[in-house]
């Protein structure tokens, strides 16, 4: 893919979830009148509920901060102890990343990455009126990403990788900043089928956490070159039946399912 398609497909994606953080849509990221709106009138909640949230999950975090967005719950496979310091790639309105801060404490640090505008500082004035000082929300690219060499404990993101044109940078730049041991606990989608010229090269696909899926074996290659190991890469069948639901009538699930994704940086 060339530089001059990854840059349409990041300012894309920088637009439409600008759009998002605005209007506050719910869905894997699209707002309500495109290809991802609310599934017959389901709340942000319902969706949360949905993608393996509990309720306590999602009343304990700001107003504002659960835009409903993601295919599955990172923090289900994450093990979040006290103390640790967790990097969210793609962190939104910041619901993972309060979620996280719950988990590791006061002693703990989390930091939330993403590269629109509007998401950080919809993210931030959720911290601010909840007051939680373990939390930092930093503007920049998942493939560029503005974080110390080797002090991240945990790598948390829920269906963000799969929107980045160079997934590939996006690995090495996370196991740069992973402590030794540090480890990865990541949902998001991957494609289980070649998909159709119409789909791969429609930017609303792309933009709708589709079209730049990669396949199972694809995401294994990359993260064996990065140095990875521990890879375990688990999909979820089930996912079909809520992703059926981000573009009607599309038949996308019969391209692609929600997986989890684990691996450790030795």
């Amino acid at each position: 893919m060339d530089k001059q398609r990854n840059e349409e497909i990041r300012g894309a994606v920088r637009e439409n979830y600008g759009k998002v953080a605005v209007s506050g849509g719910a869905g894997c990221g699209c707002s309500s009148s495109s290809c991802c709106g609310t599934p017959n009138g389901a709340t942000t909640e319902d969706i949360s509920l949905g993608l393996g949230y509990s309720g306590e999950d999602v009343a304990a975090v700001p107003e504002g901060a659960n835009l409903g967005l993601g295919c599955g719950n990172p923090q289900a496979i994450a093990s979040l102890q006290l103390g640790e310091t967790v990097l969210d790639l793609g962190s939104g309105g910041g619901f993972d990343c309060f979620l996280a801060a719950r988990a590791v404490g006061h002693t703990g640090h989390v930091i939330g990455v993403d590269m629109t505008p509007e998401m950080i500082t919809k993210s931030r004035r959720n911290a601010d009126k909840a007051n939680f000082g373990n939390v930092d929300f930093r503007l920049g690219e998942l493939e560029n990403l503005p974080v110390a060499d080797g002090i991240v404990d945990v790598i948390i993101s829920n269906c963000v990788i799969n929107l980045s044109p160079e997934k590939a940078k996006v690995f090495s730049e996370s196991f740069r900043v992973l402590k030794s041991g540090g480890r990865l606990a990541i949902s998001d989608v991957v494609a289980t089928a070649e998909m159709p010229g119409d789909i791969k090269n429609n930017m609303a696909f792309h933009t709708g956490c589709i079209a730049g899926a990669s396949s199972i074996e694809e995401i294994e290659s990359m993260l064996e070159r990065t140095g990875f190991v521990n890879i375990r890469i688990n999909p979820k069948t089930e996912s079909r039946a809520f992703i059926r639901d981000w573009m009607p009538g599309s038949k996308i699930e019969d391209y692609v399912v929600s997986a989890t994704i684990e691996a450790i940086k030795p």
